[in-house]
């Protein structure tokens, strides 16, 4: 396994068995929980910048938490990313995606000489690729003006992105 370039010691294994199971599948690269729901559990993963493997990870932080996921992906289904394009400034995105790249990119391990991670939220150079990055930048205090649209979208439906989700 590479460095752990999160920035943070790695998630615990009781974050590292909810994260797969919220996943489907176990994560690929160090993380831990930066922001969890109403009840405790992981809703937002800071990844490291690269793949244990050193594949470049340009997602750094992955929305997680079932019903935020669950919210936005419908938002998404009907237009959502286009209508963010068109009502968020082109300029704002594109500095939202090279602050993010930047601050991603501060994580690599030093001296690393592989590939690196490319474009901006979600590895995008420009536009609105995925909400869910997006958002999920928002809710860890990124300045993030797609994230913040994302946000008033849902809660104008009444949706909120730190709900827990019921078990009944």
């Amino acid at each position: 396994m590479l460095p752990d370039a999160a920035g943070a010691a790695d998630a615990d294994a009781a974050d590292v068995e909810a994260v797969t199971l919220l996943l489907g599948r176990a994560p690929r690269c160090a993380f831990r929980v930066v922001r969890r729901d109403a009840a405790g559990e992981p809703l937002v993963i800071e990844n490291a910048p690269l793949l244990d493997d050193g594949t470049p990870m340009p997602t750094r932080f992955w929305l997680v938490g079932r019903r935020a996921v669950r919210d936005v992906s419908r938002l998404e289904s009907t237009g959502g990313a286009r209508r963010a394009e068109a009502e968020v400034p082109a300029d704002a995105v594109a500095d939202a995606h090279a602050r993010c790249a930047r601050e991603r990119d501060a994580h690599l391990p030093r001296g690393w000489a592989g590939p690196r991670p490319s474009g901006g939220v979600a590895g995008t150079r420009q536009g609105v690729k995925c909400l869910h990055a997006h958002v999920a930048w928002h809710l860890v205090g990124g300045d993030d003006p797609v994230g913040r649209w994302v946000a008033e979208q849902l809660a104008a439906t009444g949706a909120d992105l730190c709900a827990a989700v019921s078990d009944s």
